[in-house]
């Protein structure tokens, strides 16, 4: 009986470094890189422009503001619709809008700077709420790239810019000069 115990303790010494050693040659095996996720951004402000400049595009003396919705529409050469989702601006009137789910099929002519544009929706505020044409934020403000790139270790966001846009005030008080 001593013998066979032996003989089985023995054998388990004799094993244990082939287990080892299939647990380093595992750790060798090559791991499948992690793929850099790219995505498309677009990036601007929307203001409320000031009575004054009514009537031009100018920004001057404008106030940002915060939860104006816009959205960023995507067409192919078709007109067809290939992406759409509106935003939100934050505190500052800034948005940033990250183009989940865009897909280029063509690099030219799907390419963001051709196929999409930025549109105002809504304003919050009552006494600035009708849209304007500052930027072309009636018809779609074209995007535009100012070599702005986001990187990371697994991630990079390659950052378009739109507008700045602008919402006007319903009514402005004539001036009156005597």
């Amino acid at each position: 009986m001593a013998r066979s115990q032996f003989i089985i303790l023995f054998s388990s010494f004799l094993l244990l470094p082939l287990a080892f050693t299939f647990t380093a040659a595992y750790d060798d095996v090559p791991t499948k890189p992690v793929e850099k996720k790219i995505e498309v951004v677009v990036e601007g402000i929307v203001y409320c422009q000031s009575c004054d400049k009514f009537g031009s595009w100018s920004l001057s003396g404008a106030d940002p503001i915060p939860s104006a919705k816009l959205s960023v529409i995507c067409k192919r050469h078709d007109e067809e619709v290939t992406f759409y989702k509106v935003f939100e601006t934050d505190d500052n009137g800034y948005f940033y809008a990250p183009l989940e789910g865009f897909k280029m099929v063509n690099s030219l002519v799907d390419h963001p700077l051709q196929s999409c544009h930025v549109k105002l929706v809504s304003s919050p505020r009552k006494n600035c709420d009708l849209l304007s044409n500052v930027n072309y934020g009636l018809n779609g403000s074209p995007l535009r790239y100012e070599k702005k790139i986001l990187k990371g270790k697994n991630y990079e966001a390659v950052i378009y810019a739109a507008g700045p846009l602008a919402f006007r005030p319903a009514h402005c008080s004539p001036d009156t000069h005597y």
